[in-house]
């Protein structure tokens, strides 16, 4: 039986940790603040927006959100101006995806790269590929960074061995294949468009599965070497119910690790978001 990589266990750890390191910041006269920007009217964005002021709250994090139902570029344009220069503010998030009208990546250029609390502007983004980053001190996008921590605690060996990461993403994939790499892993991304994965993933020492797209996508036990660690990044909702990418039950019978869903890597991107707001602080 696989051990069983608890992400809430870990990231409540870690909340606490942050929540007394805010305590302390406060008493020097500095209240970390994060400023999200809501674009749309998508429900699922304003569950997850709730969510994080929630998460920000526990810690003494103080939060604004900004509701934009139908706004243009230039008024989420001006919005951002407006915050990076507000001194108050220490992070800034525009909640994913955006509406049709608006460019990610242009927003995203916008946010000044110290309060870029996803780590997803270039100067950031650049950092992790030069190398010139600190996992504990730099803004780096939260789920990469929350599963190396995860790994981390359970003293997961990297070195030399061989990663399947399914995702491709700015968000997931990519950075996190960079801080595998930094690890000394050896690294392949595999997307939509890879042919045969089985025959990737059955040869895998770690597998990161970061799709959410259930039905239609799952990883099962016989796509799954014994003794491997499997990570399940993925979610998706079926009849309301929250689920991963991995046939949780059967591939917990032959892995050596897994994460599960919910309840793994989920609280752990959520903490690591503060822990970024936290370095946005600059404590």
């Amino acid at each position: 039986m696989a051990a069983i990589m608890d992400g809430e266990s870990l990231a409540k750890t870690l909340k606490k940790d942050i929540a007394a390191r805010v305590s302390e910041l406060r008493k020097k006269g500095t209240v970390p603040k994060l400023a999200t920007i809501l674009v749309g009217s998508r429900a699922a964005s304003k569950t997850y927006v709730r969510l994080k002021e929630r998460d920000c709250e526990e810690v003494g994090i103080s939060t604004k959100t900004y509701e934009l139902p139908e706004a243009s570029e230039r008024e989420v344009f001006d919005l951002i101006g407006k915050l990076n220069e507000d001194k108050s503010v220490h992070g800034i998030l525009v909640q994913m995806p955006l509406p049709p009208h608006l460019s990610g990546t242009n927003v995203i250029d916008r946010i000044s790269p110290e309060k870029d609390v996803d780590g997803l502007h270039p100067l950031n983004v650049g950092k992790l590929w030069l190398g010139t980053y600190d996992l504990e001190k730099d803004l780096l996008p939260c789920t990469p960074k929350g599963i190396m921590k995860l790994l981390d605690h359970y003293k997961v060996e990297l070195a030399g061995k061989h990663v399947v990461i399914i995702n491709r993403s700015n968000l997931v994939g990519k950075p996190l294949s960079k801080l595998m790499l930094d690890r000394h892993a050896t690294v392949t991304l595999c997307h939509s468009k890879t042919k045969d994965l089985k025959e990737h993933t059955k040869k895998a020492d770690v597998i990161v599965a970061a799709v959410g797209c259930r039905p239609d996508f799952i990883i099962t036990e016989d796509q799954v070497k014994a003794g491997a660690v499997v990570v399940d990044a993925g979610i998706s909702f079926i009849e309301g119910k929250a689920c991963g990418d991995i046939d949780f039950e059967k591939i917990k019978k032959k892995a050596a690790y897994v994460t599960p869903c919910p309840g793994g890597v989920g609280p752990m991107t959520r903490a690591m978001l503060l822990h970024n707001i936290l370095i946005a602080a600059r404590e």
